[in-house]
């Protein structure tokens, strides 16, 4: 036994002699395991463990088989759209069965003439900001990096795990390349001739080579704290200049640090336990009391929902017995993109956890308020402004950006969908500073291409605490002055405040059970044009039902496929497996609600919600 140990953690990361393709599976065996997986374009996902909750680090041939195929399938995709020798970075969220589905990949990797850099855990927000930093340097620099492969699952059970591809561009592979690699992933996929080659190419990496890839481990992860330290630098000061970007973290952190802010950082053992959370919000400003900030340290469920922010909320109610200026606090899913939040409320006496949709809707205020008043401050004029947000964000994401005459897009649900669609509206000249998933409180602010927690908590802090600044109202007076809300100002105002001056929509949380529904067809286009049809035989009776409420309403359905949002004619199920979205229009031609439904591509469920 020659197993190699984290020197930071203590936890395995392999053994450099022990081959885990040593073992093959049947065929059999491989294709029903391979049938299991969920594959989109946010990842490729399955249950590697033995159920949900299993917490075992070993893994089954027919698992490693299948790790070692992605691994080929990206190998064979790098090696195509390059002519130089790939180099690519390696890392994983906390789950133990990541590090044998990494040691059977980067052995796939090693084999194909890829260069590794494995970083043991990290944060999905570190590596994607690694390799962007890291892939922006000059060909031959020894720290060049042309692409990245994350070992997670993201917020589904700890027995779950999978893997999400990407270059550097700091985010996922657009759709129609992942859409490619899928359908490269299943050609020929658990034949005896495939088993047999990926075994081959495993046992001809020489234990030297994979041992020195295991121990260059806290090298590489202290190059993806330095380019992560450096980008959220730049992500929250808006600015690549320097000079700009210091002044305004200076600015902020001075607001933050006079009120003696603090925040609860609830890790649930997750990667961002040994990321920069801590040292970068101190130097925000802020005061930082972690909870569960031991890697694995799962104290309830992964996903950050529900009764998963309980002890947060708890932590944050005594905290603020022992300091008031305790505000937030925040958990991350396993791999540290998401953040749910929550915040003490002054009127309940109490901390609570804000919806999803809420979460969005004020970082969304904070960044284009904040926009807005740098605008002021330079004399600049206005450029085109764009949110970009998922097919089943809330509809007060347009009243919001009405107000300071930002324009919003849609895209399907999907992360891929909303960065890509972002990515081409900047092409075509559009300022979009901040985008996201607003179903799942998903905030992604420019330059990132991916959710990140500290990019939510840093929204927040400049919308409490920016106040009078070079005689320009911060954020939030802003916002009340713009929207005809001067008379809610004051001075002691809070983060509760400001959610109560929303625009008030009432949106089916993804989190409720009726959000999710079992159905039995996998058949969507079928499921889309029965609906259609009861949906219109029952429309002259919902609309006489809703009249009272909202006035005599007219209907038309939307698609949401891609990057793109297209009008639907009679037919629904031409929206295929992207979103359907059926808008509801006042007299006037004005939305007052929609209905909205799509089959998830990360879970085996079909989605519903309605926002009113």
């Amino acid at each position: 036994m020659n197993m190699m140990l984290h020197p930071g953690t203590d936890l395995a990361i392999g053994d450099p002699h022990n081959d885990p393709l040593s073992r093959k599976p049947s065929p059999k065996a491989a294709r029903t395991f391979f049938d299991s997986l969920i594959l989109s374009a946010s990842g490729w996902r399955g249950v590697f463990g033995s159920s949900d909750d299993d917490l075992s680090e070993e893994l089954g041939p027919d698992r490693l088989y299948v790790a070692a195929r992605m691994a080929d399938v990206f190998a064979d995709f790098l090696s195509s759209s390059s002519s130089a020798k790939p180099i690519i970075a390696l890392g994983l969220d906390t789950r133990p069965s990541g590090p044998a589905i990494a040691n059977a990949m980067l052995r796939i990797f090693l084999a194909r003439g890829i260069e590794v850099r494995y970083a043991f855990i990290i944060a999905a927000p570190e590596i994607m900001a690694w390799a962007k930093r890291s892939g922006a340097l000059p060909e031959g620099h020894p720290d060049r990096i042309s692409a990245f492969c994350y070992v997670s699952a993201s917020h589904n059970p700890p027995g779950h795990n999978g893997v999400k591809f990407g270059l550097v561009d700091g985010g996922v592979l657009p759709g129609d390349q992942a859409r490619l690699l899928i359908d490269h992933l299943r050609e020929e996929a658990c034949m005896a001739a495939d088993i047999d080659r990926l075994a081959a190419l495993s046992s001809s990496v020489d234990p030297k080579t994979v041992a020195a890839v295991f121990s260059s481990c806290g090298l590489n992860k202290r190059k993806a704290i330095s380019d992560y330290t450096l980008f959220a630098r730049e992500t929250a000061g808006a600015s690549d200049d320097l000079e700009t970007q210091e002044r305004a973290l200076d600015e902020l952190a001075s607001a933050v640090e006079s009120r003696g802010v603090g925040i609860i950082a609830e890790m649930n053992g997750s990667a961002r336990a040994l990321s920069i959370d801590v040292d970068f919000l101190a130097s925000l400003g802020a005061h930082v009391h972690t909870v569960n900030a031991r890697p694995r340290a799962f104290v309830h469920r992964i996903v950050p929902e529900g009764a998963s922010l309980d002890q947060c909320r708890m932590e944050l109610q005594s905290a603020r017995e022992r300091d008031p200026g305790f505000a937030f606090g925040y958990v991350p899913d396993c791999d540290g993109d998401r953040g749910n939040i929550v915040a003490w409320d002054r009127s309940a006496g109490s901390a609570r956890a804000l919806e999803a949709q809420e979460t969005f809707a004020l970082a969304t205020l904070s960044e284009l308020a904040e926009l807005e008043r740098r605008r002021i401050v330079s004399g600049k004029n206005a450029v085109k402004t764009a949110v970009v947000a998922n097919d089943a964000t809330s509809m007060r994401i347009e009243a919001i950006a009405s107000i300071f005459g930002a324009a919003v897009f849609r895209a399907e649900t999907g992360e891929a969908n909303v960065v890509g669609l972002a990515r081409r509206l900047r092409n075509e000249g559009w300022l979009v500073r901040i985008l996201g998933e607003g179903s799942n409180g998903g905030v992604i602010t420019h330059p990132a291409s991916v959710r990140d927690p500290l990019n939510t908590i840093t929204a927040l802090l400049k919308l409490v605490y920016l106040r009078n600044m070079d005689g320009t109202p911060g954020p939030y007076r802003l916002w009340l002055e713009r929207s005809g809300q001067d008379r809610k100002w004051k001075d002691d105002f809070e983060l509760a405040d400001v959610a109560a001056s929303l625009p008030p929509f009432v949106t089916t949380s993804v989190f409720e059970d009726r959000a999710a529904l079992k159905v039995v067809s996998r058949d969507q286009v079928a499921l889309k044009r029965a609906y259609g049809g009861l949906f219109r035989s029952s429309w002259h009776d919902l609309a006489g039902e809703l009249e009272p409420h909202l006035g005599r309403l007219s209907w038309r359905a939307m698609a949401t496929r891609g990057m793109d949002e297209l009008p639907l004619g009679d037919d629904f199920g031409e929206s295929g497996t992207g979103g359907l979205r059926i808008l509801l229009e006042d007299e006037r031609s004005q939305p007052a609600a929609f209905l909205w439904m799509r089959g998830s591509g990360t879970e085996p469920v079909f989605r519903v919600m309605v926002d009113v």
